[in-house]
């Protein structure tokens, strides 16, 4: 989304927002509220389930608004603790606390003039959430260790992929910052509810990594593309993006056919320990025994965590790899944050990969 112009889509002079794919009615009212309220001053709220688009459409936001020349900052809200959050927001002052030697200008100063996209808002602490309130209501906040006022003049676009309703409910959100926050509302829907889009993403995905890896763009099996509308998507067009990647790479012809995407993905639900029929369960660790992945005697609820573990195992060491070891990156594609990633780096000893 490097342009601040949007297309038109034809017949329905209905505009896109660059670096966003999709024509059904869901997507079309998506650009629709992002251009309409782009223009205006107002706080935008998004909402969605993960992998939906979120940055993309704050982007948009920024882009067609007019701050675009100014700067767009994006803080992960939910990547951070509570003392580092509040630093990176709002800068500190050098000796505010041990590992302070100089002064730090917080995100919120660096967005004057632009947009801050706050990801994640529901991560946030509540006592963070009373600092936030007051730069909504006066754009004026202090750095950690200060007692002078900084003014900032920057739009907010916050997005949340839980119910802030329910977070409130459960005390962990304050309702007053809530409203102050959901101006206008814009829901970005998930893939699953949005599968005439499918074909398109499936296309622009595949020339965008036959291009990376020197490949010429493939072709794309009409049963791929049937397959892959009945598919859930619950990491949505990260999802999608991911398993086309592997589908790109991993093709020795110039199409991608549906032996290339997960079992999973394609219907074939993999065995249900607690369901076993017929020595379902005996038959599996057998062949996992033979594999040498699992001891001669494990009972059937050790498989199941077992089981879990070296795909999940597997499936990290394939990101990194893929992502060539950079950790931010892979939580990224993995649909996790960068501390939860971490840990589990350090639980299976891929502390190697990760360098």
């Amino acid at each position: 989304m490097a342009e601040r112009d949007v297309t038109t889509l034809g017949r329905h002079e209905m505009p896109v927002l660059n670096g966003m794919i999709g024509d059904g009615p869901a997507m079309r009212e998506v650009y629709r509220l992002t251009q309409q309220v782009a223009a205006t001053t107002a706080t935008v709220l998004l909402l969605g389930e993960t992998g939906t688009g979120k940055e993309l459409v704050a982007r948009g936001i920024h882009e067609l608004s007019p701050r675009a020349s100014g700067p767009f900052i994006r803080v992960n809200c939910g990547a951070l603790s509570e003392s580092l959050l509040e630093s990176e927001l709002f800068g500190h002052v050098k000796g505010a606390f041990t590992s302070a030697h100089e002064n730090r200008t917080g995100r919120f100063e660096a967005a004057h003039g632009g947009t801050i996209f706050l990801d994640e808002i529901n991560s946030m602490s509540y006592t963070l959430q009373v600092k936030l309130l007051r730069v909504l209501q006066e754009q004026e906040f202090e750095r950690v260790g200060d007692t002078k006022t900084i003014r900032v003049d920057c739009r907010i676009v916050a997005a949340t992929n839980r119910d802030l309703l329910d977070e409130i409910d459960s005390g962990r959100f304050r309702e007053d910052l809530y409203y102050r926050l959901n101006v206008v509302p814009i829901y970005l829907p998930p893939l699953r509810e949005r599968p005439e889009d499918i074909g398109p993403l499936v296309q622009f995905f595949a020339r965008k990594y036959a291009l990376a890896n020197n490949r010429p763009s493939p072709k794309i099996a009409d049963d791929v593309i049937s397959m892959l509308r009945t598919y859930a998507w619950p990491g949505n067009v990260r999802e999608l993006q991911n398993y086309i990647e592997r589908a790109t790479v991993l093709s020795t012809s110039d199409t991608l056919s549906l032996t290339l995407f997960p079992s999973h993905v394609r219907g074939l639900a993999p065995i249900r320990l607690s369901r076993s029929r017929s020595g379902g369960i005996k038959s599996m660790c057998s062949e996992l025994v033979t594999l040498g992945l699992l001891e001669a005697g494990e009972e059937a609820a050790d498989v199941h965590e077992r089981v879990v573990s070296l795909v999940e195992r597997e499936l990290i060491l394939q990101v990194l790899k893929t992502c060539q070891g950079t950790q931010t990156k892979a939580a990224t594609r993995l649909g996790i944050n960068r501390n939860t990633l971490h840990k589990k780096i350090s639980d299976y000893g891929l502390e190697s990969e990760a360098r």
